[in-house]
């Protein structure tokens, strides 16, 4: 006969308190599997992940204030994510979000955090170990994209570091506040039944503690950014830095540069309107006093020049027109400016290339490079490292202290910002950044003509309506624009002055419109003879080609 039970209720009820409170929360019962997994608890787990990425983000970033820009874990993954991008994806984010494509990431990349945080919360409360595994995976995916960085030391790894480690402390307080929240009452209905109030006190204390913490994380964001920011003294050196009077000075720009037709966008492109596509995230705070540039390769002598060599050089100025070579037909990213800086002519002569080089690889501060021509670089076209933009010094986003122009040539293959080292190579040894991915070696601009006003599906009124926009063929210059209202004759428009052959020239057009829907259409023709192509082609591989054609409404 067996013995009865010798363990009185006192006993079980103390083997039950050596449980954990992550185990009793698990063993509760009750609800099926799945009806739990859409409970309460479940969302609340899923909002604890939320506020531990939240810490883990906030506090990189108040400890990043002592290290690069770039070891901050945003930025981080968001520069590792353009690298491994496809091709496909760079172009349509470009093609889609235009100059706003950084703003786009950002939010893929936060939809994305918020994602996983929900989910990492949720496994931490159903199985705390795989929760801590999942963070520390994270962790090690954001140390790796910090440490492979351009100019980027393993010391600066610790903000991510330190990071995680916050947010694994976080995570823990707001999970076990969750599972005590939710053990007892399930575990013994009487308690609850004594004291209704008490599961809702423990479910605002819950959102209190989640909104302690995500209050902290909001002021340590701030505080890193203020910091960051006090400590920075690149924006105000930018400022007080006065440049040189060129040696050559830019020719004087006709009168008549600008085009006749209300609406066409300025000649000269002012500073804060000037396009930027560029891989950088964050843009490189660059000292003047510790800037270098290293010319190297396949050259007679190495050289390295400091910013104050620079600024004691022979500098040109010039107007230069800049091309994108992710611009749609038709579209925005061109500009015109004025540049001052060193022409690069005068570099290669001081390292004297070999024979056989036919290639610059330029690379940024950043891991940025550029393949372009040789030969490019040695002509009477003024290509500079320019450290002036319409008379001030480099704006910061734009490659302050020094970036590369370089007329005729799309920007992926000449206009590297930040510039800190200049290779001669051959392009049968070296590839650039964009070269790996699919795009050609070379970037000759090629010759297009946009419409600007009126703008696509505009509505105008019968009678005289200016049409009006800008034209380019950079080193070849334009010597007609035409326009065709719908499949009319081709009638040459008026061009404005031409400043020089490395700008873009404007045009406008007197049209007669009759009342209802109408099409136009526009084409240049370079300083060669060759007409605007009406092929039509993606920027893939080498730049996009076409006739734009636009729909308007005539009233």
């Amino acid at each position: 006969m067996d013995k009865p039970s010798t363990q009185t209720p006192a006993t079980e009820e103390s083997s039950a308190e050596e449980l954990s409170i992550e185990e009793r929360a698990r063993k509760r019962p009750g609800k099926r599997p799945a009806a739990r997994w859409l409970s309460g608890p479940t969302a609340l787990a899923a909002l604890a992940g939320v506020a531990a990425a939240a810490v883990v983000l906030s506090v990189a970033e108040l400890v990043g204030a002592f290290f690069t820009a770039r070891a901050t874990p945003v930025i981080a993954l968001g520069s590792t994510f353009i690298d491994f991008t496809p091709p496909w994806m760079k172009d349509f984010a470009i093609a889609t979000f235009g100059t706003n494509d950084k703003l786009a990431l950002f939010v893929g990349m936060g939809v994305t955090i918020l994602l996983l945080a929900c989910v990492l919360g949720i496994v931490a409360y159903r199985k705390w170990a795989l929760g801590v595994a999942g963070v520390l995976l994270m962790g090690a995916v954001i140390v790796a994209s910090v440490v492979t960085r351009a100019s980027v030391k393993p010391l600066d790894a610790i903000p991510t570091l330190i990071g995680t480690v916050a947010g694994l402390i976080a995570l823990r307080f707001l999970i076990t506040r969750l599972w005590r929240m939710q053990e007892w009452p399930e575990m013994d209905a009487d308690l609850a039944a004594k004291d209704p109030e008490r599961p809702a006190t423990s479910r605002r204390a819950f959102f209190a503690a989640t909104g302690i913490t995500a209050a902290a994380s909001a002021i340590a964001a701030t505080g890193g950014r203020m910091l960051s920011s006090a400590r920075s003294n690149i924006a105000q050196a930018r400022e007080s830095l006065q440049l040189p009077a060129p040696a050559k000075s830019a020719p004087a720009v006709p009168a008549g540069v600008q085009s006749k037709a209300p609406g066409v966008t300025p000649w000269l492109t002012p500073n804060n309107d000037f396009y930027r596509i560029d891989t950088a995230l964050s843009v490189p705070e660059v000292n003047v006093q510790d800037w270098e540039l290293r010319i190297h390769g396949l050259v007679e002598q190495e050289v390295r020049l400091s910013f104050q060599d620079l600024l004691d050089a022979d500098l040109i100025e010039s107007h230069v027109s800049l091309t994108c070579v992710s611009n749609p037909v038709g579209g925005n990213l061109a500009g015109n400016a004025k540049w001052l800086g060193m022409p690069i002519r005068d570099v290669l002569k001081m390292a004297r290339p070999k024979e056989g080089a036919d290639m610059v690889l330029s690379t940024s501060i950043d891991g940025f490079s550029a393949s372009t021509p040789l030969e490019v670089l040695q002509d009477d076209r003024d290509a500079m490292l320019a450290i002036g933009m319409n008379g001030e010094a480099l704006p910061l986003e734009h490659g302050y202290p020094v970036r590369m122009v370089v007329p005729g040539l799309y920007g992926f293959v000449s206009a590297t910002k930040w510039v800190v080292d200049l290779e001669v190579t051959r392009f049968a040894d070296s590839k650039a950044y964009w070269t790996q991915r699919g795009w050609s070696e070379r970037g000759p601009i090629k010759t297009m003509a946009r419409v600007e006003v009126p703008k696509s599906f505009a509505r105008v009124p019968a009678g005289r309506v200016a049409i009006g926009g800008t034209a380019w063929a950079q080193t070849r210059g334009i010597t007609k624009v035409e326009v065709q209202i719908d499949n009319g004759p081709w009638t040459e428009a008026t061009l404005s002055d031409e400043a020089s052959l490395i700008t873009w020239r404007q045009w406008s057009f007197d049209w007669d419109a009759t009342p209802g829907p109408h099409y136009i259409k526009a084409r240049a023709t370079d300083g060669t003879g060759e007409v605007q192509t009406d092929k039509r082609a993606d920027p893939v591989p080498d730049g996009a080609s076409g006739w734009q054609s636009l729909m308007v409404t005539v009233e």
